[in-house]
C-alpha cells in the first residue's frame, strides 16, 4: 500500500489551566498519584535527525472511541491529549521506501545511567487497520539512545523496546509495562541483545557486563518505523517515577511512587 501524510506542525492553543478544567471533568480520568500540579516540559519534539520522509507526530487531543467504546478505554489515560503517530510504508525513494519519526527528549535524559532504568512503559491507541497492515505486533516503540560504553571506541547504540501484541482494538490499551512484556534489544549488537536474538529487560540490563564503563543515556523516544504503515497515539509514558503525560498544549510530567 502507498500512502502519503501530510506534516501537521502547529499546536492547540489553548491555555494550561483550561486544560487542567478540561481533565478534571472528564468522568474516571486518571490522576497522577503524587503530583497534583503536574508541570510542562519544554524539551520533547520531533527528533529531526531520526526522521526519515515526511511522517506526522504531533501532540493533539484525544482520540476518543471509537464509536460505541465507553468506559476508560475510550479516552486518553491522562488528560484529554495524547501524541499523535502518522507513519507511511512506501512514501520515500530510499530502500525501505517507508517513513520514520522519533519524537521524543535530548536533554532531561542526557548522562543518567542505563542500568537505572526501572519502570518503563506506555499506552497506547491501536486499530484495526494497523493490524491490518503488519500485524498485532505493528506498534510503536521506545527507543532509547545510549553510550553503551562496552568498548572505548564505540560511543552509540540504541536501546529498543518492541512492545507485545495488542489484539484489544480501537480504544486505548492498558498500561504496557515494557519491564515485563515484549523484547529489547541494541541497534549496534554491542552485548547479546540483538535484533536477532532480542531479550527481556532484565537481560538486557544483565548484558552490560565488562564493559568499559556504566552504559549512559543520550535521548528517549517513542518512535515507529521503517516497516510498516501505523496510525494511532501513545501516552502515558513512563520513565521511572515520572510519566509524561502528552496534551495538546506541551507535555506535562507526573511524579509518581515507586
Amino acid at each position: 500500500m502507498n500512502t502519503r501524510f501530510g506534516v501537521r506542525r502547529g499546536k492547540a492553543l489553548a491555555a494550561i489551566a483550561l486544560a487542567a478544567i478540561a481533565a478534571s471533568m472528564v468522568p474516571g480520568a486518571i490522576t497522577a498519584v503524587a503530583d497534583e500540579k503536574s508541570l510542562l516540559s519544554d524539551h520533547w519534539g520531533v527528533i529531526t535527525r531520526n526522521t526519515i520522509g515526511s511522517p506526522i507526530a504531533e501532540l493533539r487531543n484525544g482520540p476518543f472511541g471509537s464509536f460505541g467504546v465507553t468506559g476508560s478505554a475510550a479516552r486518553p489515560p491522562y488528560g484529554t491529549g495524547s501524541l499523535g503517530i502518522e507513519v507511511a510504508n512506501n512514501a520515500t525513494t530510499l530502500a525501505p521506501p517507508s517513513e520514520k519519526v522519533d519524537f521524543g527528549n535530548e536533554v532531561d535524559f542526557y548522562g543518567n545511567p542505563v542500568l537505572g532504568l526501572n519502570k518503563v512503559g506506555f499506552h497506547v491507541f491501536q486499530t484495526g487497520e494497523n493490524v491490518n497492515y503488519g500485524g498485532p505486533t505493528n506498534m510503536p516503540n521506545i527507543r532509547i539512545e545510549i553510550d553503551p560504553n562496552m568498548t572505548a571506541g564505540d560511543n552509540y547504540s540504541t536501546l529498543v523496546w518492541t512492545p507485545p501484541a495488542v489484539t484489544t482494538v480501537d480504544r486505548w490499551s492498558p498500561y504496557i509495562d515494557a519491564t515485563t512484556s515484549g523484547t529489547w534489544f541494541l541497534s549496534g549488537n554491542e552485548t547479546s541483545c540483538t535484533q536477532a536474538t532480542p531479550c527481556t529487560f532484565t537481560q538486557l540490563k544483565a548484558s552490560f557486563t565488562g564493559g568499559v564503563g556504566q552504559p549512559t543515556i543520550l535521548s528517549v523516544a517513542v518512535g515507529k518505523g521503517r516497516d510498516n504503515m501505523w496510525i494511532g497515539a501513545v501516552d502515558g509514558l513512563r520513565i521511572n517515577r515520572t510519566i509524561y503525560d502528552f496534551e495538546a498544549d506541551g507535555v506535562k510530567t507526573r511524579l509518581q511512587p515507586f
